[in-house]
């Protein structure tokens, strides 16, 4: 099997603690560079990596790498996808893309240009669980899908130097970093876009610039309403991280399958919503759920896998491809403006 050439560009954080792991797993990938300012030695050793490197520009005119993992804080991302992109290099950049929207049409553009894929890192599509709800979405299992509403928090206090709590790093706070994962995530299980979208982004705990509060309220192209909860105020253990969502003729609850793992646990009930009227209204009703099982896939894996055999068969990804990336990020500059004007975002 003909196997794609990678190279990681930001080895740390995120790269070392997901995507590397998940990359070498890959079928379709050989991963034969990293490069981080600091301490990417350990981690070409840990991974067996034959390549390292210290400065972006000798890991992009590396004539070996077909496509780099970029992984570096948001406001360096252009920066790299300029380089990687000029030196005919594919692109797996982690989100948010870029800082805003004229960023990302930017890098979208050179990438265009320079005729390389580029691939945005929203994984969480990729998820065993995720997949199988959007399955039974498809089959009707859900009727018409009426609300869903996704929750993603965790503790993230003060740190010196932490680019995700300065916006002109990172762009934003807790709504640019977790919940553009679950707008991304909404939009895939219902085959819609976000029409309408109203924010509130403020800061409760932390007193670093960035918001650590954030709550959306979104209306979907069928009028599927959405609300997306995501915190860097609410301590990991408080927080169940839940994903609900609602239709006409059942439901689907999950826990743990927002956010980085393989597993967690879904739960779903079917065939309901035909009866006639109950006036009693009674909440005291037999809730019949019933486990849903789905098949483990570790989404980091996937996503690479996806690239590679994009790059493969010479088609331009479609899961997390451009356009995707233009409308989130138009998405999620218009839920700060909506909080900041008080009022309901058009998003085109």
């Amino acid at each position: 099997m003909r196997k794609v050439r990678m190279g990681v560009i930001g080895a740390g954080g995120i790269a070392y603690r997901r995507t590397i792991p998940g990359m070498v797993k890959a079928k379709n990938i050989e991963l034969v560079a990293v490069m981080d300012v600091a301490g990417v030695e350990k981690v070409a050793k840990e991974f067996n990596v034959p390549k390292v490197y210290t400065r972006e520009k000798d890991i992009v005119n590396d004539p070996e790498i077909e496509a780099v993992y970029i992984a570096t804080p948001v406001y360096l991302h252009l920066k790299h996808i300029k380089m990687a992109a000029e030196k005919g290099k594919h692109i797996l950049c982690e989100k948010a893309l870029a800082c805003n929207l004229k960023e990302v049409r930017e890098a979208v553009n050179i990438c265009k240009k320079n005729g390389v894929f580029l691939q945005e890192g929203y994984m969480m599509k990729f998820h065993g669980a995720h997949i199988k709800i959007k399955e039974l979405i498809k089959k009707g299992m859900l009727g018409k899908i009426v609300y869903i509403r996704a929750q993603l928090s965790c503790w993230y206090p003060p740190i010196e130097g932490a680019w995700r709590q300065d916006p002109k790093k990172g762009g934003g706070g807790a709504l640019i970093d977790m919940a553009t994962h679950l707008y991304d995530l909404i939009e895939f299980f219902t085959d819609e876009r976000i029409r309408w979208v109203s924010a509130i982004t403020n800061r409760q705990v932390h007193s670093y610039k960035s918001e650590d509060s954030s709550t959306t309220l979104l209306e979907l192209g069928s009028g599927t309403h959405a609300t997306v909860d995501c915190f860097f105020c609410i301590p990991d253990e408080a927080s169940r991280t839940r994903l609900e969502i609602y239709g006409s003729q059942g439901s689907i609850f999950t826990e743990g399958t927002i956010g980085q793992s393989v597993g967690g646990s879904v739960e779903g009930i079917f065939g309901i919503g035909t009866g006639g009227y109950d006036a009693k209204q009674s909440k005291d009703v037999v809730r019949k759920f019933r486990k849903v099982p789905f098949k483990k896939i570790n989404p980091y894996t996937a996503e690479c896998e996806y690239l590679a055999d994009c790059i493969i068969k010479n088609i331009p990804p479609e899961i997390n491809g451009v356009d995707n990336a233009l409308h989130i990020m138009e998405v999620t500059e218009k839920a700060y403006v909506s909080y900041k004007k008080k009022r309901i975002m058009r998003v085109l």
